[in-house]
């Protein structure tokens, strides 16, 4: 990625790793070519005309500026004319960089600066079902390499937090005697990690397994796991389990089923599984009851361990009722 001076760049979408890397790169292209140039990053709410025109002026060191406006959204509405007519003519020494991070607040900004002809760099959000190619891409971006299945395991084991994912695959590289993760170097690492997780006692309990899932909570809680992420990642197996019920049957390839549910597609061997147990009238009294210990563990229960007890044991017996109200029609 280049960042001539004169251009003016927008950077939208909301994946902040992604966002940051792209100024990053922007920032030291121009740095590049410019060592001398003075480089400012300011929050947009904090901007006033003045303060725009003193990152976008040269200095007496320098007549070539880097300004990066962060957190466009914010920007105070008596200096939107001044931020567009910079973006529309930057001047020959001047490398704007602004970010929006995604939503409806600002868009009448955005629409000003895709008008006047800013480049514009997208940091959209990855989809749980493109993180496996995400690991391989950082493994490249690294000068190293992962397999298919390896990647998976890295994400199941890891989770979907982006910055997570691409901090793990930096530490196996960086550990690793030759510039390639292995499988047995993602469950030598981070196979305990995946044990304790949320997404471990969400499948424990759609798998109906009580004492397994009773036994992952407690372990979860004993090694400092929040609560609400707990309540967050049953919450999300019932959801995924609730559209996987809804779009099972419309003869979909595998990657669309996917799509539509918002999975991996290698977790639907697990949703397809855990799916003979469950109805879906059992599910809904299960988010139900998500969201009932979702409240109590964010302080409407003084006792969030007994909340999530709780949780999984009504979870259990909602898949228990609907197998034997399946039993009873056979």
């Amino acid at each position: 990625m280049t960042a001539p001076f004169a251009t003016a760049t927008l950077i939208q979408g909301p994946e902040a790793l992604i966002a940051e890397r792209a100024v990053h790169e922007l920032v030291t292209a121009a740095t590049a070519a410019r060592p001398d140039a003075t480089v400012s990053r300011v929050p947009a709410a904090s901007l006033d005309r003045g303060t725009l025109a003193e990152i976008t002026t040269g200095s007496l060191f320098s007549s070539a500026v880097v300004a990066v406006v962060e957190n466009l959204a914010e920007l105070p509405a008596e200096v939107v004319d001044d931020l567009i007519g910079l973006a529309a003519q930057p001047p020959g020494e001047v490398a704007l960089i602004v970010v929006h991070g995604g939503g409806p607040k600002g868009k009448a900004v955005l629409d000003r600066l895709r008008k006047a002809g800013v480049r514009q760099v997208e940091a959209a959000a990855v989809k749980p079902w493109e993180l496996p190619q995400f690991v391989t891409a950082e493994a490249r971006r690294r000068g190293g390499r992962i397999d298919r299945g390896s990647a998976e395991a890295l994400v199941e084991a890891v989770g979907s937090d982006l910055r997570s994912v691409a901090a793990a695959v930096a530490q196996l590289l960086a550990d690793a005697p030759e510039p390639v993760i292995t499988l047995a170097d993602v469950q030598r690492y981070f196979a305990g990690r995946a044990e304790i997780s949320g997404f471990a006692v969400a499948d424990h309990c759609l798998d109906g397994n009580r004492e397994a899932a009773l036994g992952s909570l407690r372990w979860a809680l004993e090694t400092g796991v929040a609560p609400v992420l707990l309540t967050s990642a049953v919450a999300s197996g019932l959801r995924n389990l609730g559209k996987y019920l809804g779009a099972r049957d419309d003869r979909l390839r595998d990657v669309e089923l996917a799509r539509r549910v918002g999975v991996p597609p290698w977790k639907l061997k697990d949703l397809n599984r855990q799916a003979r147990g469950w109805t879906p009238g059992a599910v809904a009294t299960a988010i139900g009851l998500a969201a009932t210990a979702d409240a109590q563990v964010k302080g409407a229960s003084g006792d969030p361990a007994f909340a999530l007890e709780l949780l999984v044991l009504r979870v259990i017996d909602c898949r228990s009722q609907a197998r034997r109200g399946a039993a009873s029609r056979a």
